[in-house]
């Protein structure tokens, strides 16, 4: 039995439909600007740009639920709702044709994101990792078994905040299919069982304000329903908050 010389961290996770367990996550790895309309509201042109990649901590996934904390360091706190992939099982060189039978399942899930500081990342040629790996970076639904959801490519994927209706779009409209993703990362890594693909957001990213209720879906897949939690003096959300 291994011995380790510090307590070793939880386990991050997810719940799933089924109730039986959670779902073990290793990595989380987020594709950029993979729907057409997304893509030029950031001013970039999606049909000469191949997929890239970024990722975020296992432990910033958190259930899509309850009071999800406002982050310090920023005053632009953006919403990206997506279409997770949970993986299975892994490999290296995948095709296309055999993408799929990696998935056990999908979710919905918002890459939650910094953007003032992206936006100093990006103009000082810096990495993203402030603006878009910070704690509870990646509220999630429970994920769904490919057996109660199959294998979803079409359908409305959308948020909206205080009822109002944010961002919106089909599943169909991305630019890099699912098993197209998951084939690009892994040429570029091995993937694993516990891995998680946000696969893209639609247009409409904005802001999000401490008490808003942000509400989101893909269709057929899962909803959810977090609050945004208020910002304390020192600039520093507490999770239990409204």
């Amino acid at each position: 039995m291994t011995q380790y010389v510090i307590p070793p961290p939880p386990q991050a996770s997810l719940p799933v439909s089924t109730g039986a367990g959670r779902f073990p996550i290793r990595r989380v790895f987020c594709v950029g600007r993979n729907y057409a309309a997304h893509a030029r509201e950031m001013g970039k042109d999606p049909d000469r740009e191949p997929p890239f990649f970024f990722m975020k901590p296992a432990d910033a996934v958190v259930d899509a639920a309850g009071t999800i904390p406002y982050p310090s360091l920023t005053s632009a706190f953006h919403h990206e709702i997506e279409l997770v992939v949970a993986l299975s099982a892994g490999g290296g060189n995948v095709t296309p044709a055999d993408a799929l039978n990696l998935v056990w399942g999908y979710g919905v899930g918002v890459d939650l994101t910094r953007r003032d500081i992206q936006d100093e990342a990006k103009a000082l040629s810096r990495p993203w990792d402030w603006a878009k790996g910070f704690d509870a970076s990646a509220p999630c639904s429970p994920l769904y078994p490919v057996d109660a959801v199959g294998h979803p490519d079409q359908g409305e994927i959308w948020l909206s905040v205080n009822g109002v209706r944010k961002q919106q779009g089909d599943l169909r409209d991305l630019i890099w299919s699912v098993p197209e993703v998951i084939s690009a990362i892994s040429r570029a890594v091995d993937l694993a069982p516990g891995d998680l693909i946000f696969s893209g957001t639609p247009a409409g990213v904005g802001p999000m304000e401490p008490g808003d209720v942000v509400t989101g879906g893909v269709e057929g897949v899962a909803e959810f329903s977090f609050t945004v939690g208020r910002v304390h003096p020192t600039g520093q959300a507490r999770s239990g908050d409204q």
